[in-house]
């Protein structure tokens, strides 16, 4: 089935806007970036260095899932930065929708750790990337970029993937 939507997926600070926004405008389609989506109670909790736990995540995730089964309804490609840590967390956001792909950004927690320190602007907090490394469950099922290249480098392999 050919893919009409992408979810890029990784611990916080792996690129996942950045790629998934760079993907969405080389391809013309949407781009949203799940944060966006966090309810204030969500964002807060985050802010004051508190991690969300799955009765937090719900919501969020019901939410996101009706974005990307509506945009796919309406015949809407797009791209969606999430975490998507857990694969319970990925197969809800697919449904089973093989037109939806998983994009795994990976990389070492040093280099991830030394981006997130640069970032001022983000309610995520470095020292809670620990807590997501140990939440993470890497995918089987995903195209798995290194985020070591560059984006438009992991954009282009993206590309290619769909050619195949």
């Amino acid at each position: 089935m050919k893919t009409r939507f992408f979810i890029v997926m990784g611990v916080s600070g792996c690129g996942k806007s950045s790629v998934g926004r760079a993907l969405a405008d080389s391809l013309g389609w949407d781009f949203y970036d799940a944060d966006d989506f966090h309810p204030p109670e969500n964002v807060a909790k985050m802010a004051s260095g508190t991690h969300l736990d799955d009765s937090d995540r719900a919501p969020w995730l019901a939410t996101l899932y009706d974005l990307i089964s509506s945009s796919l309804q309406a015949d809407h490609p797009g791209v969606l930065a999430c975490s998507a840590l857990k694969e319970r967390y990925r197969q809800q956001l697919t449904g089973g929708n093989e037109a939806v792909k998983i994009v795994y950004l990976k990389g070492s927690y040093d280099l991830i750790w030394s981006r997130m320190e640069k970032r001022a602007d983000h309610y995520m907090k470095p020292h809670m990337l620990k807590s997501q490394f140990e939440a993470l469950e890497e995918p089987t099922r995903a195209l798995t970029m290194d985020i070591s290249m560059s984006v438009n480098d992991i954009v282009q392999e993206i590309l290619k993937y769909m050619e195949k």
